[in-house]
């Protein structure tokens, strides 16, 4: 059996590895449309930034692994198109049998559209290790750079720029940075804490448009102040990408649909990581974390091989900004309430009723390691027990 897998990101080399560890010893051929091979991304808006890690330590394996393993992976392929009648995928104008597909394909950041400015040399986003290499010159202290969107991306690249003495403004057009993701208490904790390095934070603030004839020099809001800008980077979220997907005829629901073991709508299609929704809890769920992206992986590799086990999701989550340790464990959707505890660090514990649902811990890695596993194990302790008991690790028992 030929297995091949679309996309040489995390999910892909998850999935690549795990065949070969759970014992299928047929043909696997990894398909990546960048030159670099399989690397971890989310250095790349830290560390690697800061150029306190060299390109080769974001490698998730060696070069050399790949080869003892048997997997053929090339890279710097795009595939064009999926034919699931013949069974073929068509990548540099060559038509590539399998048998079992896997589409591992990913995300791309959302660009500011070119009307807004988004075309201006100057403007940058943060998915790729190319996208990093081509804005690490524009690091200099004393330059100016806005971050339009205060999700985790543009926040922690404020960071590194704020670490490397830049000025930096962030723009949000929510009420609120993290407003998405993380409840007020996070939200009010993560903006001091930029605010507190010199970061200008300006929320319900809109952007109109970049202003720039060739290269930006700066934004104008929508209530008409014109900010300098040396240069620009863009974080409003990503977008799955499922074009191949739209193409071959399956189904898409927030990313490529599957079913609960992660087989798409053909059942010689698999789909894992970012770009894959998945049957969870009274709807579908699209994860975008490492660690969804290798446990998911990992279990479509099971299903491949006949293990048809479902595979259960276990959201977990982290950002590094500053000093700051951000771990969050579970889902936060449909909270009704947050209580707070401070041990050492922060944490926030978000409820929905008697119901534990999410953790966000901040430099508490004691809260994060509790809540997580309170919440995979579908335990509850009461709100005020989180907020009064000495010792967290008591309420595992």
């Amino acid at each position: 059996m030929r297995v091949v897998i679309v996309g040489a990101g995390q999910a892909g080399a998850a999935l690549a590895a795990k065949l070969r560890a759970l014992g299928h010893t047929g043909e696997i051929v990894m398909l990546g449309d960048e030159p670099a091979p399989p690397y971890q991304r989310p250095p790349l808006s830290k560390s690697y930034l800061l150029g306190e890690m060299e390109e080769e330590r974001l490698w998730l394996r060696a070069p050399e692994f790949w080869t003892e393993a048997g997997v053929d992976l090339r890279l710097g392929r795009s595939v064009t198109d999926i034919d699931p009648v013949e069974k073929t995928v068509t990548v540099g104008g060559e038509a590539l049998a399998y048998d079992q597909l896997a589409l591992t394909t990913g995300s791309a950041p959302r660009q500011l559209p070119a009307a807004l400015g988004g075309g201006l040399s100057g403007v940058y986003t943060v998915r790729t290790l190319a996208d990093v290499d081509a804005m690490r010159a524009e690091f200099v202290a004393g330059r100016r750079v806005i971050i339009v969107g205060g999700g985790y991306i543009g926040l922690e690249a404020a960071a590194v720029a704020a670490k490397l003495g830049l000025r930096v403004t962030v723009l949000e057009m929510a009420p609120r940075i993290l407003q998405r993701v993380a409840a007020p208490e996070t939200s009010d904790h993560v903006r001091a804490l930029h605010q507190s390095h010199g970061v200008t934070v300006l929320e319900a603030t809109g952007l109109d448009r970049l202003e720039g004839q060739t290269r930006v020099t700066g934004a104008i809001l929508k209530d008409g102040r014109v900010l300098p800008a040396d240069f620009v980077i863009v974080g409003v979220g990503i977008t799955p990408n499922v074009h191949l997907a739209e193409q071959a005829g399956l189904s898409i629901d927030n990313g490529i649909a599957t079913d609960a073991l992660g087989r798409t709508s053909d059942p010689s299609i698999w789909a894992a990581g970012d770009c894959a929704s998945f049957p969870y809890a009274t709807g579908r769920l699209r994860l975008e974390s490492v660690g969804n992206a290798i446990d998911m992986a990992e279990a479509v590799a099971a299903n491949i091989l006949g293990a048809q086990e479902p595979y259960l999701a276990k959201p977990w989550f982290w950002s590094d900004q500053f000093d700051l340790k951000l771990q969050i464990a579970g889902l936060n959707t449909g909270y009704d309430r947050v209580v707070s505890r401070q041990e050492g660090g922060t944490s926030f514990w978000y409820y929905l009723g008697e119901t534990l649902l999410a953790v966000d811990a901040m430099n508490d890695s004691r809260a994060y390691m509790v809540g997580k596993r309170l919440i995979e194990s579908g335990k509850s302790p009461s709100a005020e027990l989180v907020t009064t008991t000495p010792d967290l690790k008591a309420l595992l028992r």
